[in-house]
C-alpha cells in the first residue's frame, strides 16, 4: 500500500487537474458563445414582434462596433429610464453604464419599429410622447434595447443582462418578457447555467417584473444573501434563473433565510 502521505498526494494533483480541465471547459463555452457574432439568426421566429398593437423587430449588435447615433440613444434612454431608481448616485453611475455601453464583450439586441409601424392605430413618429430617448440616426427608430454578456459566475458559465430598456411607448405590451424570453433560449443554447441580472430596490416595476412574472429569485451572490446586515444598506439585489443543478446549488440554494 502507498503511504498515506503520497496518496493524499495523488489525490491533490488529480483534484487540481479536475479543477483545472473544467475552468478550461467553461473558458471555452465562453469564448464559443462569444464568438458568434448573430444569436438572433438561431431564432427567426424572435427577429419580429407584432403584438398587442405594438410592430417591432430586432438585429444584434456588439459594443465595439456601435455607431454614434446608437451610443447616443443609448445614453439618453438610459438617462430617462434610470436616473429616477438611481436617484443621487447616478451622475457617477452613468459614467460606468458608458463604459460598459462599449466593451468589446457588450452583446446587443436592439428593438426597432417596423416601417410604417403603429401603436393602436397611430403612427409612433407622430406621438412626441414617443420621442423621448430622440433616436437621430438612420433606419428605423429605435425603441428600446438589451445588452447582455456571456460571463463567468460562481464557476458558472452565465448569461449577464446589464440593460433592458424599453421606451414608454413599447412598456406594457409584453415585448420585455419576449425579450427576456429570448435570453433564455440563446442561455440554453449556449450551454450557459443560469440568466443572470442586477435590480434597483427602488425600481418597484422591475422588481415585480422579474420575480413575479419571469419567475426569477434573489441569488445567493446578492448583498442581502451574503450577509442581510450588508444587504440592508445596498441598493440593488442581483436575481437569477438557473437552468441545470450545479447552477441552482451554487447561485440559488437552499431557501433565503433572514
Amino acid at each position: 500500500m502507498e503511504p498515506k502521505r503520497l496518496q493524499s498526494s495523488k489525490e491533490k494533483k488529480i483534484r487540481r487537474k479536475e479543477v483545472l480541465e473544467k475552468k478550461k471547459a467553461i473558458d471555452e463555452i465562453i469564448k464559443k458563445a462569444s464568438s458568434v457574432k448573430d444569436h438572433l439568426a438561431s431564432f427567426p421566429p424572435f427577429c419580429h414582434y407584432d403584438r398587442n398593437g405594438l410592430s417591432v423587430y430586432l438585429e444584434s449588435g456588439s459594443g465595439d462596433q456601435l455607431s454614434s447615433p446608437i451610443k447616443k440613444y443609448i445614453q439618453n434612454l438610459l438617462k430617462v429610464n434610470m436616473e429616477g431608481p438611481y436617484g443621487s448616485e447616478w451622475p457617477m453611475e452613468e459614467k460606468v453604464k458608458r463604459r460598459e455601453m462599449v466593451a468589446p464583450e457588450a452583446r446587443y439586441i436592439f428593438v426597432r419599429e417596423s416601417p410604417n409601424a403603429t401603436l393602436d392605430g397611430k403612427s409612433l413618429r407622430a406621438d412626441e410622447k414617443m420621442t423621448s430617448a430622440g433616436w437621430m440616426g438612420d433606419g428605423d427608430r429605435l425603441v428600446g434595447f438589451v445588452h447582455y454578456r456571456f460571463i463567468v459566475e460562481e464557476d458558472i458559465p452565465v448569461i449577464y443582462v446589464y440593460e433592458l430598456q424599453l421606451e414608454s411607448c413599447a412598456q406594457g405590451k409584453g415585448l420585455g418578457k419576449f425579450l427576456m424570453q429570448l435570453i433564455e433560449l440563446i442561455a440554453h443554447k449556449n450551454h450557459m447555467g443560469a440568466v443572470m441580472l442586477t435590480v434597483q430596490k427602488a425600481n418597484v416595476l422591475a422588481m415585480n417584473f422579474y420575480t413575479s412574472k419571469l419567475r426569477y429569485i434573489i441569488s445567493t451572490i446578492s448583498p442581502s444573501r451574503v450577509d442581510p446586515l450588508i444587504g440592508a444598506e445596498k441598493n440593488y439585489e442581483i436575481l437569477c434563473k438557473t437552468f441545470d443543478a450545479e447552477a441552482k446549488a451554487k447561485l440559488e440554494e437552499s431557501e433565503m433565510t433572514g
